[in-house]
């Protein structure tokens, strides 16, 4: 069985936990180390029984937030919400019109951004910040900001519910893949709320490990 999927297969049960032991800077630029042991939970000891150790090495990192310690779920993902501002175009979202209720407005354009990202992204981080928002809202038009494209559809739909008009503009140079045909497209690799985003990882078993 490959590294990874054995790593994964030996945190699918109830009783099977994670530690993540430590991090380091790896041999190349933009490299990282994880260094994991796998566990299971001994009713009788009441204690976690060690079963094996890996290093995960993250090659391209771009982004990361992690804290070590005991955990219940690692994943290795293509897709999520944490990869929008890395896989997906940006895109600068403007509206035409003043709303009814202002408040109402600011309340569902940060639910719409919350529900996308929950805590991992803060709406400051990708709305104009010339003015408070409230009176960006109430002045008749302007850019809302730049973000992610599933974000700034999300927010056309607000602000289409609201009776203003939304533009979107969509940055035309974002490519996929670089001049020599390879992907840019980040990975994600989740171990609770600790991430890393980086273009791949890969996975060795340390020593020879229990059965």
């Amino acid at each position: 069985m490959p590294k990874r999927e054995q790593l994964v297969s030996e945190l699918q049960n109830e009783k099977d936990y994670g530690i993540f032991l430590a991090i380091q800077v790896g041999g190349v630029p933009n490299e990282l180390q994880l260094l994991i042991e796998t566990a299971q939970y001994d009713e009788e000891a009441q204690g976690l029984r060690p079963r094996n150790q890996y290093i995960i090495r993250a090659l391209g990192v771009h982004e990361h937030r992690v804290s070590v310690g005991v955990f219940a779920r690692l994943s290795f993902m293509d897709e999520h919400p944490l990869l929008y501002h890395h896989n997906t175009a940006k895109v600068e979202v403007y509206f035409e019109g003043k709303p009814e209720d202002v408040n109402e407005l600011v309340l569902d354009i940060t639910q719409a951004h919350a529900s996308t990202f929950g805590p991992l992204r803060h709406l400051v981080a990708d709305i104009n910040r010339g003015k408070p928002l409230v009176d960006l809202l109430n002045s008749g038009g302007g850019m809302l900001g730049e973000m992610p494209k599933p974000v700034a559809e999300r927010m056309a739909r607000v602000f289409a519910h609201h009776h203003l008009k939304p533009t979107l503009i969509e940055d035309d140079e974002f490519e996929t893949q670089d001049e020599h045909g390879r992907s840019r497209l980040m990975k994600l690799l989740a171990i609770d709320d600790s991430y890393v985003v980086a273009l791949d990882f890969s996975v060795e078993q340390m020593g020879k490990g229990s059965p």
